[in-house]
């Protein structure tokens, strides 16, 4: 599941870092997000025989758990909520770092709020993508809803592509050791 917001004024924008990795993981698998009836853009692709299935949610960011909740119905990870890997923005991580976590606190990030509201849990995996804190006395709304310049844009492809390679670890591998590789490394 990669949170962003709908619509074309949103593209590119840091607040949908995590929606540009599930487009990334479509291209590379030879998917197509299409609309679904939870909501949201979805597909299903097979990475080295694994079932992956793709989402990003067609509601607002602050509205993420209406589309998320019916979609873990869909696809049975109800039961281990540790199949649910969740990509979204980070403030409080440097531009272009990226950290794999399970479960813990929401760092007032309102997509992580509504997911935890509709699934009355927070023990889902997710893949922060470090946007970096707004310059100065700048408001994060601001901040997160406008695109990054040339230099942080160029650092968030390079985090786009390794919050990818980290959904197909966490797919092959499980949480744990994508955890470890790659919480650990000074590139990330």
């Amino acid at each position: 599941m990669g949170l962003g917001n709908p619509g074309d004024e949103y593209a590119g924008t840091r607040h949908n870092a995590g929606a540009d990795v599930i487009a990334l993981l479509a291209r590379r698998h030879g998917g197509r997000l299409r609309k679904g009836k939870e909501r949201a853009l979805v597909d299903e692709v097979r990475v080295d025989g694994r079932r992956l299935a793709l989402a990003f949610p067609s509601t607002y960011m602050n509205e993420s758990g209406m589309a998320v909740a019916p979609l873990v119905r869909r696809f049975g990870v109800g039961e281990d909520l540790h199949r649910l890997v969740v990509v979204h923005d980070e403030l409080d991580l440097p531009v272009g770092r990226i950290r794999v976590k399970v479960g813990g606190g929401l760092a007032g990030h309102n997509g992580l709020k509504s997911i935890t509201a509709h699934l009355g849990s927070d023990d889902f995996v997710r893949i922060r993508i470090g946007i970096g804190k707004p310059p100065g006395r700048s408001q994060g709304v601001d901040h997160v809803l406008k695109a990054p310049g040339k230099a942080e844009r160029a650092e968030l492809a390079v985090a786009i592509e390794e919050a990818a390679d980290a959904v197909e670890a966490i797919l092959a591998e499980g949480p744990a050791p994508a955890m470890n590789r790659y919480n650990g490394s000074p590139s990330t």
